[in-house]
């Protein structure tokens, strides 16, 4: 017999399904108009990659990851109780829009161990870089870091039902922004994902639905979600790092659904990714 937490996750499933297709078809008439665009003024536009993916993974409806990351559940809470908001002011400054048409060249030492930063408004957290497993992610955060592409940046989207994850990467906060290139999946097999579940503490890349479509967008799972080995793991969150996570994910998400904006302003002042 089907427990009510079976089909509460069944349903989660088919209804981040659901919104990957709308997505990718949104997606694909975006990409068809701005090439109308570009012909017309003879730029070359970039398309962007959407990241979206699951309750992470996903955000047209606001109501999920996946994480990339979906949700399918009845609400958490009232949208009108909205919790206080636990982060400072976001540094000075404004977010970045250049965008790249090819992934960044390889430039990381594949048997280094790397670090990545997050300096938010509402704490620092700290990742530690899977390199080895995945060195196309690490490589492109690495570029992109340098680049101070996450600078100034909203994490926007968390969700609190069926899956539970805080997705962040896309400086224009849409669920639609990228750095205008592509990189391929990695690590799907990674040891920490059993039984189809992302672990708390799990860094990985959000994506359009589709294979090797991740781009900037990532998210951070905060308490373990069933989700599709479909979103490459390349960081583990510092126990430092889970606090501040947890912190935010306690503000709740502003539409009382279960995925919406966090209520917490979350900004990256800084992202940083050093070799150890």
């Amino acid at each position: 017999m089907v427990t009510q937490e079976q089909r509460k996750r069944q349903l989660a499933r088919e209804k981040f399904l659901r919104q990957q297709q709308r997505r990718t078809a949104a997606r694909r008439k975006a990409r068809a108009r701005n090439s109308v665009i570009a012909s017309v003024l003879g730029v070359i536009l970039i398309g962007s990659v959407a990241l979206y993916t699951t309750g992470v993974l996903k955000d047209d409806d606001k109501a999920s990851a996946s994480t990339e990351a979906s949700t399918a559940a009845s609400p958490s809470a009232s949208a009108t109780s909205k919790a206080p908001d636990p982060c400072e002011k976001a540094a000075a400054g404004k977010v970045k829009t250049a965008t790249w048409k090819k992934e960044p060249t390889m430039t990381i030492d594949k048997s280094a161990k790397y670090t990545l930063k997050l300096a938010t408004t509402c704490g620092e957290i700290d990742v530690a870089l899977k390199t080895s497993a995945a060195p196309h992610t690490v490589n492109s955060f690495n570029f992109l870091a340098g680049k101070g592409f996450f600078d100034h940046s909203s994490c926007h989207r968390l969700t609190t039902s069926g899956i539970y994850v805080l997705q962040c990467g896309d400086p224009t906060a849409s669920g639609s922004g990228g750095p205008g290139y592509t990189i391929p999946d990695e690590n799907l097999k990674d040891k920490s994902l059993k039984d189809n579940i992302y672990p708390a503490g799990t860094v990985a890349m959000a994506n359009t639905g589709q294979a090797d479509t991740g781009g900037s967008q990532f998210f951070l799972v905060y308490q373990d979600s069933q989700l599709p080995p479909s979103y490459t793991p390349f960081g583990t969150i510092s126990e430092s790092g889970m606090k501040v996570l947890k912190k935010i994910a306690a503000a709740g998400e502003n539409t009382g659904a279960g995925d919406g904006t966090p209520n917490a302003t979350v900004v990256i002042n800084k992202a940083t990714v050093t070799k150890s």
